[in-house]
């Protein structure tokens, strides 16, 4: 089995995101796919980042992922500033799709958890419209409320009895990352990634913003103008404080330790 060699991580902002090129980072995960035991990968916008100053118990998590990309440009750009090379964004609905075309020769087995309630359904459709011979073994969209322990157990062994090799999660932020620390030592799977908006992109619930736009750095723009009562206060919170942030730590006013981040 490969053996999982010393990662050098960029520091943005005490998060410690992986300058990985977007094809390593698919092959990664279908690595973790088809070992034990679980694996997990986060993608982080400059959203994520603010929160991890804000919240200690989600820096730890994002730091101690076996995977952490950049999902945001302002991050891309950020692992630049720090002389780091990353030619561009590895998104959640990219390795989403990514992932599962190329999953399909291997066998992989896919588990969706999250969505509204008619979107797991939606969304293996749509996969398996897409990858003929793509093995979706399970989806599941979770109550919006705290599950009682009968529940939490009975979703544990739903998916665990699926088999699944990749757990796609699709619940908003922060939530999805502490539902990962919270199971990942109880899941019998290759790999858990949280992947948020994928699910509702990716099953044609909501559109995605134009290539151009995402290659330009306007995605969120996009989707504060087709969301702006959640998604238009929630851009005005968190870009500004990311960007003075990243000035405080490039000038040096600042400094942010990633001394507790996993770096194998």
């Amino acid at each position: 089995m490969e053996q999982l060699s010393h990662r050098v991580r960029a520091n943005i902002m005490g998060l410690a995101i992986d300058p990985i090129e977007f094809d390593a980072a698919v092959e990664k995960i279908l690595f973790f796919a088809h070992s034990r035991p679980a694996k997990y990968v986060c993608v982080n916008s400059a959203q994520d980042v603010v929160i991890a100053q804000h919240d200690p118990r989600f820096r730890d998590i994002v730091n101690q992922a076996d995977l952490a990309t950049a999902d945001g440009w302002p991050v891309v750009w950020s692992i630049r500033s720090r002389g780091m090379q990353q030619s561009g964004r590895v998104t959640g609905p990219d390795l989403m799709l990514a992932t599962c075309e190329k999953s399909v020769a291997k066998g992989t087995r896919h588990f969706l958890y999250g969505g509204a309630e008619e979107v797991p359904a939606l969304l293996t459709g749509k996969l398996e419209q897409r990858f003929p011979g793509i093995t979706i073994c399970g989806a599941h969209s979770p109550p919006f409320r705290k599950l009682t322990e009968a529940e939490d157990l009975a979703e544990i062994d739903m998916i665990n009895q699926s088999k699944a090799d990749v757990l796609w999660i699709g619940i908003s932020t922060p939530k999805q990352h502490f539902w990962l620390q919270d199971h990942i030592h109880k899941l019998d799977v290759g790999v858990v990634i949280t992947v948020g908006a994928a699910f509702d992109f990716h099953s044609g619930r909501v559109n995605r913003a134009p290539k151009w736009m995402r290659d330009h750095g306007l995605e969120w723009l996009h989707r504060a103008a087709k969301e702006p009562k959640r998604l238009g206060s929630r851009y005005a919170k968190y870009l500004p404080q990311f960007f003075y942030m990243s000035l405080a730590q490039r000038l040096g006013l600042k400094e942010y330790s990633i001394l507790d981040c996993k770096t194998k």
